[in-house]
Formats: structure tokens, sequence, C-alpha cells
């Protein structure tokens, strides 16, 4: 399986070469991994790369919500999928779950039904408000988080999906958007013990396949081999993606795919807080940063001018909140 084939599979599961219709569906659609929001907005901005007519208050729709996810981080899922982001990644040490049981109770008792800022539970409980999230594996725990301080918390009755059966499920999504992929891989995603990861690949059976691709091989859904075999056209779309989207979240070998050069990756990967990609023509092609209204793009290529106009239009359609004035690009070559 070439590299571009995988390339373009991935752009095109994740609503990344034209932008989905705005309806509530294709919130769920481009949010079918989760969204990740640990830079703040950063799940707005990946809303607006696949979904057309995205606002400001975009994060907020009805349909999608808030949880400390993969990696106890935040996220922004689909409301209805919240037990496959929650009990998807319990833990199986009987003192992690015991933990997260017990920092559950506390909260649903403390709180009944109120919602809360974390640091005035955590004052109130005798907690550190970082270890609340602990219990955000039970799917009795949600949030809201705006960036600009600790987040609101509040508890929702347990789900009643099987733990088992959410793991799998949470597999699943992430072959269908990542794949080809590993089990170690979608482990270190979700922030799972690697066995655990191994099982819900095994817990698929036949409906994985093991190919192999220019660093390796990897397993995809066999739903998708179709879709990974079909002729691919480069395409002409021009993204900016946020800090963590879902299409860079990648580690080791996942990374010399999406990006060969190894110089460059130390530029998109860095050992803190990542910058945004710049998705052109099908390729990542520089990284951006922003500070208020002013978005900074580096990159590796010299660009057409024609290009450039296509970036400078993308950046000026980002729907970022709290924004006086137009959105000026800088050039940094």
């Amino acid at each position: 399986m070439r590299r571009g084939q995988i390339l373009a599979y991935r752009r095109a599961v994740q609503g990344l070469d034209e932008r989905l219709p705005s309806r509530p569906a294709s919130l769920r659609q481009a949010a079918w991994a989760g969204l990740q929001d640990s830079v703040p907005r950063s799940a707005l901005l990946s809303l607006h790369a696949r979904v057309a007519g995205i606002t400001p208050s975009g994060w907020e729709d009805p349909s999608l919500v808030q949880v400390w996810g993969p990696r106890f981080t935040a996220y922004v899922v689909p409301r209805q999928d919240v037990p496959i982001f929650t009990l998807g990644r319990f833990p199986a040490n009987p003192n992690a779950s015991r933990r997260a049981e017990e920092i559950a109770d506390r909260l649903d008792a403390f709180l009944l039904g109120r919602k809360m800022s974390a640091s005035d539970i955590g004052r109130r409980l005798g907690i550190h408000p970082n270890a609340l999230r602990y219990a955000a594996p039970t799917g009795r725990v949600l949030i809201r988080w705006d960036g600009a301080r600790q987040p609101t918390v509040w508890t929702i009755p347990a789900p009643e999906m099987d733990l088992a059966d959410a793991r799998v499920e949470l597999a699943r999504r992430y072959l269908h958007l990542f794949g080809p992929t590993s089990a170690g891989a979608f482990a270190r995603w979700a922030g799972i013990r690697p066995p655990m990861g191994r099982a819900a690949f095994e817990a698929l059976g036949a409906a994985i396949l093991r190919v192999r691709t220019p660093t390796g091989q990897g397993w995809i859904l066999e739903a998708d081999e179709p879709a990974l075999h079909a002729p691919t056209e480069r395409p002409g779309s021009t993204r900016l993606l946020p800090s963590g989207d879902t299409y860079f979240l990648l580690q080791g070998t996942d990374r010399e795919l999406l990006v060969p050069d190894a110089g460059r990756r130390s530029l998109l990967w860095t050992s803190r807080v990542w910058p945004g990609a710049l998705l052109l023509a099908g390729e990542v092609v520089g990284v951006w940063r922003r500070a208020g209204a002013a978005v900074t793009i580096e990159s590796w290529r010299r660009l057409t001018r024609a290009e450039r106009a296509s970036v400078e239009a993308e950046a000026a359609s980002l729907p970022l909140p709290g924004i006086g004035g137009s959105i000026v690009v800088r050039w940094s070559e």
C-alpha cells in the first residue's frame, strides 16, 4: 500500500478534502474519534477544517460535549458517544479503577446535580483539581473548559455500555481514521495499557486486515479496504489544522509516513506545545501559530501566488472568538 493511497484515504475519511455540509450528522462524523481541545478552541478549528458553516460557538452545539478523553486531555466528542470515549479507557488495574469510581462517587454526592469549577470542588473536597480527571473513565463526569481557568465539572448517570464493547468500538474508530495502524499506536493514543490495546484489536477478529505500508505492517478495517485502494487525485484543499488535530495526532512511524523529512518532523512535533499544520494540495508543507489576530505561517517550500492567496483566505475564514478586526497573515520562510 503506497504512501499516497494512505494519506488520501485519511484525508477523505476525515473530511479534509471537501468540507461536510452544515448539519448535526456532520459534526458527529468530524468528531468520530474525538477532537482534542487541550489547546483552547483547537477542537473548534478542527471542526472548521471539516464542516462548512462553523461559527465561533460551533463547539458548543447541543450534539457535542467536552470530556477528559484520551490521555486525560480535554476532548470534544459527540454527546451520544460519551461512553465510548470514557468507558473505553476504563483502567484494568484494580487500584486505578477503584480510584476512578471513588472520585466519581465523591463528585456525585457533593455536586447533587450542580455544576461547579474544578478548583472550587477540589478545595471543598480536599482533592487537587487535576485529580478529578481520573474519574472520567467511569463515564459519569462531563466538563466545560474555555481555556482561561479550571473547567466546570458536573456528573451524569453511569452509562450502561459494556466496558469491553466500549473499548472495541474506540479501537474501531481509531482504525477507521488512522489506519493502517497498530495496536500499540492505538494504546498510546487512547492512554491505555498496551495489553488492553492488543485485546481490543484481537476482539475485532475478522473485521480487521493486516497490510504492508512504506513504514512496515499495519492493520485496517476490512470494510475500509476498498476506499484505501480507490484511485487517488491530489486535492486542492487548503487547511490550517490546529495544534493536536486528529490528522497529525500521530506517534512513531506514523509520523514518518506523514512527514518523511526528519528535520521537518521536529518542527511539527515539538517537545512543547505543537504548532498547527499547514495542509496544502494533500501534503503538510509548513506550520503555523497564532497570537491574537495575527497568524504566522512558516512554509517549508516556496508557495505560488495562488497558493498564498488560498492560505490567506483560509486564515481569514477561521471562526476565532473574541477577535476584533481582520486576521493578519505573516509569512516566515
